[in-house]
């Protein structure tokens, strides 16, 4: 059986400072979105090892490091690039820029359910350091 998948709307460029990464929440599934300058890179937001939330991670070239236990991921496929992380891997995720809006192509079983918020564009997740949890916002 193929899969369907859609373009979704996700942020602004200008909501993701260069070489750093946001989280968002598509449907029940989060995502890390990486401003690389020239263009933007996405992938499932937890680490392969401990889980740790790769838009919080360092980026590094095309890769992120995770700011848990420094595995390096690779934005381009997903695959680890370090010697500890290589036999890892995460979801990537197809990103293209259309009059200004970033759009993520997501199984439309993901993107369907992603409407609930009541905006065009999904929430970007934020960590809070007074709650230990994650807010979001409308992008």
């Amino acid at each position: 059986m193929t899969e369907t998948k859609a373009w979704v709307r996700i942020a602004f460029p200008h909501d993701i400072p260069l070489r750093e990464g946001r989280a968002v929440k598509v449907g029940n599934r989060e995502i890390a979105i990486f401003n690389l300058g020239d263009r933007f890179l996405a992938v499932n937001n937890r680490c392969p090892h401990k889980g740790g939330p790769l838009a919080d991670g360092i980026v590094s070239g095309t890769a992120v490091v995770c700011p848990l236990h420094a595995w390096k991921i690779s934005l381009e496929t997903g695959e680890g690039v370090n010697s500890a992380s290589a036999s890892s891997c995460v979801e990537t995720f197809f990103t293209r820029v259309e009059h200004g809006v970033i759009f993520l192509e997501i199984a439309t079983s993901v993107a369907s359910s992603e409407g609930e918020n009541g905006s065009d564009l999904p929430l970007l997740c934020e960590e809070s350091a007074a709650e230990g949890g994650a807010s979001c916002n409308h992008a």
